[in-house]
């Protein structure tokens, strides 16, 4: 019992050593192609959202913002569970959590579903 404990813990450092321990959370070294042009920058990138019986709050570009907040000149005027509303003058910008998700009712899907 104790040879195999011993050889087990001998192994993890080797293990570790040749990158077969990858954190499967940690975000990629890579730049994703359609980053690596020179497009400009987003407005504003929407990284959470709190909403709770006191009070909304987003975190854009790494700034807490409250509800009738400012951030980059602009007004923070809107909080929803996916998505937030910026006013800036007279232009009104929305700012998605998961831009790249569409949602649908579950009824929606089971139709797309049955439909293949």
């Amino acid at each position: 019992m104790r040879v195999m404990l011993v050889a087990a813990l001998a192994a993890c450092p080797a293990a570790h050593a040749q990158g077969a321990l990858v954190d499967p959370t940690r975000p990629p070294t890579f730049m994703p192609a359609e980053a690596a042009g020179d497009a400009a920058p987003p407005a504003g990138r929407l990284q959470s959202i709190l909403i709770s019986a006191t009070r909304k709050l987003a975190v854009i570009d790494g700034v807490t913002v409250p509800l009738g907040g400012k951030v980059d000149g602009a007004t923070l005027i809107a909080i929803d569970e996916t998505e937030v509303k910026l006013k800036r003058g007279e232009v009104i910008e929305t700012l998605k959590l998961y831009p790249n998700i569409e949602r649908q009712s579950a009824e929606a899907a089971a139709n797309k579903k049955e439909s293949r």
